[in-house]
């Protein structure tokens, strides 16, 4: 008569009542040794956390089996795990344990208390009694009744009879599995872990006429999870995903990084949408060691149209709603012209999204070495949006804003007037700079007179000018703003 899936349950958790799972582990057949990992996939998130899926086989007796993996990361979060047999879908996980108490020269102090031991000192002394305490200096009693107390940094070497239960050299996962059938069982075991991140680093070489650019797209990928992951499938997840939040935990890792990077022929990379983020496939294995830093190119692409911009904003943005009737607000003394760069990542720029990370822009010298002219963060960019990047300060153009005229006309009227003057010290190029002016006194605003009316309103406290500025030359640009409370 064959026994059912909840037959069994009952069968065993009656047995568990009877005779409790310490007689159960009593009884039970030794640990089944940790079998190879023959394949694993490993999804990366851009916040400090994957998912490991991994494909394992254990020879397995019918009845109550032990199942122990010891090579999972130390950032492993355990309430995540998931085992489950392939071959037999009956079998029941009765428990599942992470041992992570790893042995070490304290642990083994704590454990050996009222137990003899010997320890040798830097001058060669050998002491040998019964251990009263390791915290702090090493206390230890002979057979006689007498007392020595040796310090820290004085020990070399302590000798211990044996492990004491309990202590294990590597974290490890144990399953104790009631098998219906014996033999061979192809298993899955899936987990979360911390300690793994990615994000992106990009490569900009802008063309000498700034018109154009080359865009290198590389994942860099950081394992700092305590395990190693050989020949995996990899996949990464751009997007913020929402977490509960996370106890904190302090855990070490060793601070060294192993940079690999190396090209391959085709496309190494494949992107698709996924739910409400962005899915990047390597499309070959990836081994990835523990404390290693690995880059992967993902994206590449030649001439894509750009567009320089010089901008000048030499006021002051007021968040509140106004009135503001101290005649020195608004002058904020900044004589920069910032520079910038757009490009697009639709099908006529870049033609793809961007995951978030740092862009790196160079520039070909005459001899045709690449300068770094700039680095820009972005955040993740759909696919036909903007990309708009900050070089810097153009060294050449200088704006000054001189506040020229301020009136309070009556309780409820103020007008100001302002002269912004842009210089352009280049030999031989005409530029053109645009002037942000942000109008923050209040809500109510009139522009009554400009030297140039071809302003566009940006938003309801905002204007902007497209001024030309000859080389070696300077453009003059004035206005008066009526504000109504």
């Amino acid at each position: 008569m064959s026994i059912t899936k909840p037959l069994r349950m009952g069968l065993l958790l009656a047995l568990i009542t009877l005779v409790g799972v310490a007689a159960l582990f009593a009884f039970a057949d030794p640990f089944t040794a940790g079998a190879e990992v023959q394949g694993v996939d490993l999804t990366v998130y851009n916040s400090n956390i994957a998912l490991v899926k991994e494909q394992r086989t254990f020879e397995l007796e019918t009845g109550i089996n032990f199942v122990n993996v010891t090579d999972v990361p130390a950032a492993i979060l355990p309430e995540t795990v998931h085992f489950r047999s392939l071959t037999d879908p009956d079998a029941l996980v009765l428990e599942q344990n992470f041992e992570y108490d790893i042995v070490g020269s304290q642990k083994l102090l704590e454990k050996y208390v009222d137990l003899p031991i010997s320890v040798v000192t830097t001058e060669g002394t050998v002491y040998t009694g019964t251990l009263l305490s390791g915290a702090g200096d090493v206390i230890l009693q002979d057979e006689d009744g007498g007392v020595q107390v040796i310090r820290f940094d004085q020990i070399r070497q302590y000798s211990f009879p044996a492990l004491p239960d309990g202590l294990i050299t590597k974290p490890t996962l144990v399953w104790m599995v009631d098998a219906a059938e014996a033999g061979e069982h192809d298993t899955e075991i899936s987990y979360l872990t911390n300690g793994m991140n990615w994000d992106a680093n990009y490569v900009l070489l802008l063309a000498e006429d700034n018109a154009s650019l080359d865009l290198t797209g590389w994942v860099t990928l950081h394992n700092n999870s305590g395990a190693a992951y050989k020949d995996a499938r990899l996949k990464l997840v751009a997007g913020d995903i929402s977490r509960a939040p996370q106890p904190q935990v302090v855990m070490e890792f060793a601070v060294e990084a192993d940079m690999a990077a190396k090209r391959f022929e085709g496309p190494q990379v494949e992107q698709r949408e996924f739910f409400e983020y962005h899915l990047y496939e390597v499309q070959r294995p990836v081994t990835l060691k523990n404390n290693q830093t690995k880059q992967i190119e993902f994206v590449t692409r030649a001439a894509v149209p750009a567009a320089r911009e010089y901008t000048y904003d030499g006021s002051v943005r007021y968040p509140g709603y106004g009135p503001i009737f101290d005649p020195g607000f608004g002058n904020s003394g900044n004589t920069r012209v910032n520079v910038t760069l757009t490009f697009n990542t639709g099908e006529e720029g870049a033609d793809a999204q961007l995951p978030r990370g740092i862009v790196r822009m160079f520039q070909a010298d005459v001899d045709g070495s690449p300068l770094l002219i700039g680095e820009n963060r972005i955040e993740h960019t759909a696919k036909g949006e903007d990309v708009r990047l900050t070089i810097g300060d153009a060294f050449d153009l200088v704006g000054e804003r001189i506040q020229t005229d301020f009136k309070r006309i009556g309780d409820k009227v103020v007008e100001e007037t302002y002269q912004i003057e842009l210089r352009n010290q280049k030999e031989e190029d005409a530029v053109t700079i645009k002037v942000i002016e942000h109008l923050s006194r209040g809500t109510q605003w009139e522009i009554i007179s400009a030297s140039d009316e071809d302003f566009t309103k940006t938003d309801s406290a905002t204007i902007e000018w497209q001024v030309e500025v000859p080389a070696k030359g300077a453009t003059t640009l004035t206005y008066t703003v009526r504000y109504s409370f």
